[in-house]
């Protein structure tokens, strides 16, 4: 290990190695695929950069030598269809090993990456092409994802290049009940599903589109050096929100430093260990786990190219392929909960996080009892890397987002922008007075939406917290899920713990639904662990469990069961879309 980062941070820690200060240094012409990617594979070929594999079988280890060599071949396949500096290219290939030449190839080429889902339909990726002027779209086979471009490209005047990855499994093979990968006699599994030569061998042709795999496969591994700046765009991704299109958050690329602190201070990575974190490239939880920060410590990260989550497929991964570090939303820690934990060795695992929603502290507490492991929570959005949280060396306490991070100056402000007092609720603002390395440049071709987020030098983030006396964070909610009721202002997250406490509640999510009285009233919606059955015997007791562990005007007034939640390819909770469908309930009565 050459501790690369040092070029990038200076830092200091207090007695008990706790970080207290960190601030990023950027040279001007700072690029990630040159400084980062390409410094390492010369300098330290053999290193490890990824592990990567599929439920298919198919296994492959790149060193960032081989990232190097395969980055500068796609590089030429992209500057040879026309692609270049400050070029916008929509990348949507799952969790396929080419998205990372892909994303290191635009970087050295100075143009900007779109990642987004492959769940995109007719109209989401029709406003997105033309939302961002999208040159180019780099999409797996896999899927309908083609199907909907081609179906939407004749409205969508800025596209002028498709290339097409075969995606050689995905772990879209078909599965038995227990997960496990099922062929018709005869069909290949492991390395035949890449081809008979490995890496990028498995050809794919569609009208219109480029045959990526074939084409970099052919391509020259020499790529020289072009002229980019740090401040010049370099990834932008389409961000969600209750109403309206999405916003397009617009990074430079210093946003990759500002993962230092999410993968060394956080992750805990280190060089000789192995870091998993579970999410799919569209989504902006990637470039945190994946790839910016690890590489930054020059740590190996495993991908897995799964479709459909099994606790017990990842539980038994884990040890297989000695992963070292995890990151995985709290939602599957939960299902792995649900999983017997304790008969999978999970004696390689040394440090587990978890972010994109508030950690239940029942969570919190089975993973320590079962693992022996802490799990360290932590808080960032879209337009930022990570904010807050409980770093390396610091004590975590149950149900805490943990504390600002030395990078940025953070205060709880009010509405009428003074500091909230100790225990008030207010919304997590960021100083920006000063360029904050990592946050979001702008909400792209949207000055109202940036206007309404960028002010009086602070970034609003919507989401609101309060302190302890201590100086931890403790999470309420965002500002569109905070339930306004009968003058009480209760966040969803405190609900949704202590329900998660009573034996009966294996995952719930709560919302407001409008109530004549109280302008708002709680809602509770509930999946049940295995052997009950919604009653309203059983609403009555969720109920009064609910008001004997806190406050009772927070109690839920209707609790609804269901199957399953509706949540993100990530496991993220939409309770969003739990609204709406009461919003489009109520107007129909």
């Amino acid at each position: 290990m050459r501790n690369i980062n040092l070029r990038y941070v200076k830092e200091a820690y207090d007695e008990n190695g706790v970080l207290t200060d960190f601030k990023i240094v950027c040279p001007d012409d700072f690029n990630f695929g040159y400084d980062v990617v390409d410094d390492i594979a010369v300098n330290d070929p053999d290193r490890r950069a990824m592990v990567w594999s599929n439920p298919e079988g198919e296994e492959h280890v790149f060193t960032f030598a081989d990232m190097k060599t395969w980055s500068d071949k796609t590089a030429n396949v992209l500057a040879e269809a026309g692609i270049g500096r400050g070029d916008m290219v929509m990348v949507i290939l799952r969790r396929h090993y080419q998205f990372w030449f892909v994303a290191t190839a635009l970087a050295k080429l100075g143009a900007v990456m779109v990642p987004a889902t492959f769940m995109l339909k007719e109209h989401d990726m029709e406003y997105r092409l033309n939302g961002a002027s999208i040159k180019a779209v780099i999409a797996t086979s896999l899927g309908d994802i083609a199907d909907v471009t081609d179906t939407v490209e004749a409205s969508c005047p800025t596209l002028e290049v498709k290339l097409l990855v075969n995606g050689a499994g995905g772990g879209l093979t078909p599965e038995d009940e227990d997960g496990n990968v099922v062929l018709p006699e005869g069909e290949p599994l492991g390395p035949a599903l890449s081809g008979p030569d490995g890496v990028c061998a498995a050809s794919v042709e569609r009208e219109g589109w480029i045959d990526f795999n074939t084409a970099v496969r052919n391509a020259s591994d020499v790529f020289e050096r072009r002229e980019t700046l740090a401040a010049d765009p370099m990834l932008m991704y389409f961000s969600s929100g209750t109403s309206g299109n999405p916003k397009m958050v617009l990074h430079d690329s210093q946003y990759a430093l500002g993962h230092l602190v999410t993968a060394k201070h956080w992750h805990n990575v280190r060089p000789d260990g192995l870091h998993f974190t579970i999410a799919d490239t569209g989504w902006g939880k990637a470039v945190w786990g994946k790839y910016y920060g690890q590489w930054l410590m020059e740590a190996c990260v495993y991908t897995y190219d799964f479709d459909r989550f099994h606790p017990d497929d990842i539980l038994r991964r884990i040890g297989q392929y000695g992963i070292t570090t995890l990151c995985c939303p709290p939602t599957m820690y939960r299902m792995m909960m649900g999983a017997d934990v304790d008969s999978f060795d999970l004696s390689c695992l040394e440090y587990c996080c978890t972010a994109g929603e508030a950690l239940n502290p029942d969570l919190f507490a089975f993973w320590k009892d079962h693992t022996g492991l802490v799990i360290y929570e932590g808080f960032g959005q879209t337009e930022t890397p990570l904010t807050i949280g409980n770093l390396t060396n610091s004590t975590p306490r149950p149900g805490s987002m943990g504390k600002p991070v030395p990078l940025y100056h953070i205060e709880l402000l009010r509405d009428d922008g003074s500091v909230c007092a100790v225990g008030e609720t207010g919304e997590i603002c960021i100083d920006i007075s000063e360029k904050a390395p990592g946050i979001m440049l702008e909400y792209y071709r949207d000055p109202d939406k940036t206007a309404s987020a960028m002010y009086d030098g602070w970034y609003h983030t919507g989401d609101t917290a309060w302190f302890d006396e201590d100086g931890y964070l403790w999470y309420v909610g965002r500002n569109d899920d905070v339930i306004k009721s009968s003058g009480y202002r209760i966040g969803p997250f405190e609900i949704e713990s202590v329900m998660l406490e009573h034996e009966a509640v294996r995952e719930v999510a709560v919302t407001a639904v409008p109530d004549p009285l109280r302008g708002k009233a709680v809602k509770a919606t509930v999946v049940l662990a295995e052997g009950f059955t919604g009653s309203a015997e059983l609403t009555r007791e969720l109920q009064t469990w609910v008001k004997r562990k806190t406050a009772p005007y927070k109690y839920p007034r209707i609790i609804d069961y269901v199957a399953e939640l509706p949540k993100t390819v990530n496991g993220k909770i939409r309770r969003a879309e739990i609204r709406a469908s009461d919003e489009g309930k109520a107007n129909e009565s």
